[in-house]
């Protein structure tokens, strides 16, 4: 929606791709290493990808005639998601300027090189401020608010509505498995088969995905503290569907984003297309319980209690 105001360099999904150790590492980093980071391939999108499934937030297109990268062998995360959501005409080629601009930077923390990388990229192409925009962020709030004057806009729904689009999800739902330890579901019993490819295609409870979720909110309300009240602000997915240019005039404000009333919100309403259909009632009953104890905590946090 930000992308269609034409003065918003929108950086889609930059950080959430990165590693969680390193991304906003307070260690000094030079630009060949903070090059390498940014660039590195993500396991578990490539996984996915690999194996002939759909990622959404992956833009490089790879069907594009001459792509230098391949579903199968992976694409450094930076240019799978962020660059060709910029609308370059070339990815590729920007690739190789962001590249050459990243190595030759001095040595500095990774919030000194990620501001200096977004501040060239907003000036490459012409706009004049830049928002960056990843799921799951609200996780990390405590090492963003490193970065200088920063405003932090947290957009959140329901909690089980979202463990449950995590878990259809086929990234999140292989992290997830993998991470919580969680074996494919029982109705695929073939032992010899890829156990990616079981993971990928079962149904894992739902819970484990409440609990991640609600871990996330929590790690990001403890940084709230730390924050001046007119840093944050925080508006609700079922808001931003319902009434799209309300919403959007609420969040040009808190940005103070260039154009707050230009024809850009119009258009950015208009890619609203209904409300998603909900998942959650469609669970049998005691599942339905099981994630709704765990999404508790963070429904709390966010005023969300059924």
């Amino acid at each position: 929606m930000l992308r269609e105001n034409d003065r918003v360099a929108s950086l889609f999904e930059h950080f959430s791709g990165l590693d969680g150790a390193r991304r906003l590492a307070r260690t000094p980093i030079d630009g060949p290493a903070f090059t390498d980071m940014i660039c590195e391939v993500h396991a578990f999108t490539t996984m996915v990808l690999a194996r002939g499934y759909h990622v959404p937030e992956v833009a490089y297109p790879f069907d594009r005639p001459g792509m230098r990268f391949a579903r199968e062998t992976g694409v450094p995360f930076v240019l799978s998601t962020m660059i060709p959501s910029l609308g370059v005409d070339d990815p590729d080629a920007f690739y190789d300027e962001l590249r050459a601009f990243t190595r030759a930077l001095p040595t500095g923390t990774a919030l000194e090189q990620h501001s200096a990388l977004f501040a060239w990229v907003t000036e490459r192409l012409g706009k004049d401020v830049w928002v960056e925009r990843s799921g799951g962020t609200i996780d990390a709030l405590g090492a963003l608010a490193g970065f200088p004057d920063a405003r932090f806009l947290h957009i959140h729904r329901a909690g089980e509505e979202a463990a449950l689009s995590m878990r259809a999800h086929h990234v999140f739902r292989l992290g997830i498995m993998m991470g919580y330890g969680l074996a494919p579901d029982g109705n695929d019993t073939d032992e010899e088969r890829d156990p990616l490819s079981r993971m990928l295609e079962s149904r894992p409870d739902a819970e484990p995905f409440g609990r991640f979720w609600t871990d996330e909110v929590l790690h990001g309300f403890r940084a709230l503290a730390g924050l001046d009240a007119a840093q944050y602000h925080e508006i609700r997915f079922e808001d931003l569907i319902a009434r799209p240019r309300d919403v959007l005039a609420e969040v040009a404000d808190f940005f103070d984003l260039p154009q707050p009333h230009g024809a850009w919100r119009d258009r950015a309403a208009a890619l609203v297309h209904g409300t998603p259909p909900t998942r959650f009632d469609q669970l049998e009953a005691a599942e339905r319980r099981r994630l709704a104890d765990a999404c508790r905590p963070g429904n709390l946090l966010l005023d969300r209690v059924r």
